[in-house]
C-alpha cells in the first residue's frame, strides 16, 4: 500500500465515522483498525488527527460544494433547485446534519485554526453560490437563502427527511418573487 492509497482508506474510513460518530469520539486507533492502514503510515500521511479531520473537510467540502452546483446548474430555477436538491440529501438513510456545523458545535470556537478555518471557508463558499445563483445584485437574497439553508439543514439534522427542505423551498419561492428578475 502507497501513501496515496493509505490517503484515500483513511479519508474515508475517517469521513465515515467522524459523520457518524463525531470528531472527539474517533480516536486515530479506530480509525487505523477499520482503514486496515498501519499505524507507522496513518502518522505518515497525517501526523496529527487535526491534519486527518482538516483533509476530510476539506473534501468533504469539494465533493458537496460540487453537486450542490451541479444540481443547480442549468435547472429552470437554481435557487430553487438547491432546495430539491437538500430534500434528497436530508433523505439519505445516513444523513446526520451538517459535517461542518457538526465540526464547529464538537469543537467550538476554541478549535483547532486549521479545522476552523476549513468549516468558516465552506460556509462562506455556500453563500458565494448562493449569491451567484441569485444574480447581480441581490447580496440581501443571498444572505437570505443562506440562513434558509442552514436552518433547514439544522432542523433536518433533529427530524430527517425532506420537509425541513420543502418548507425552506416555499419560503424561498417568496423571496425569489419578490426579487426584480435576476438575469
Amino acid at each position: 500500500m502507497d501513501d496515496e492509497e493509505a490517503r484515500t482508506r483513511l479519508l474515508d474510513t475517517a469521513e465515515a465515522l467522524f459523520y457518524a460518530d463525531g470528531i472527539q469520539a474517533v480516536g486515530m486507533d479506530r480509525i487505523r483498525a477499520e482503514s486496515g492502514v498501519p499505524l507507522k503510515r496513518l502518522y505518515r500521511v497525517f501526523p496529527a488527527k487535526e491534519s486527518l479531520v482538516t483533509a476530510y473537510l476539506k473534501r468533504r467540502d469539494q465533493r458537496w460544494t460540487a453537486d450542490l452546483r451541479a444540481a443547480a446548474t442549468g435547472a429552470p430555477d437554481p435557487v430553487l433547485a438547491v432546495f430539491d436538491w437538500l430534500a434528497d440529501w436530508f433523505s439519505e438513510p445516513d444523513f446526520r446534519g451538517c459535517a461542518f456545523l457538526n465540526a464547529y458545535g464538537e469543537l467550538g470556537a476554541g478549535g483547532p485554526a486549521q479545522v476552523l478555518d476549513v468549516v468558516r471557508r465552506h460556509k462562506a463558499e455556500l453563500r458565494s453560490l448562493l449569491a451567484e445563483l441569485a444574480g447581480p445584485n441581490h447580496e440581501d437574497l443571498a444572505d437570505q437563502l443562506l440562513i434558509l439553508v442552514e436552518g433547514a439543514t439544522v432542523v433536518a439534522a433533529l427530524d430527517p427527511g425532506p420537509e425541513p427542505a420543502r418548507r425552506a423551498r416555499a419560503v424561498a419561492e417568496r423571496l425569489v418573487s419578490g426579487c426584480v428578475p435576476r438575469t
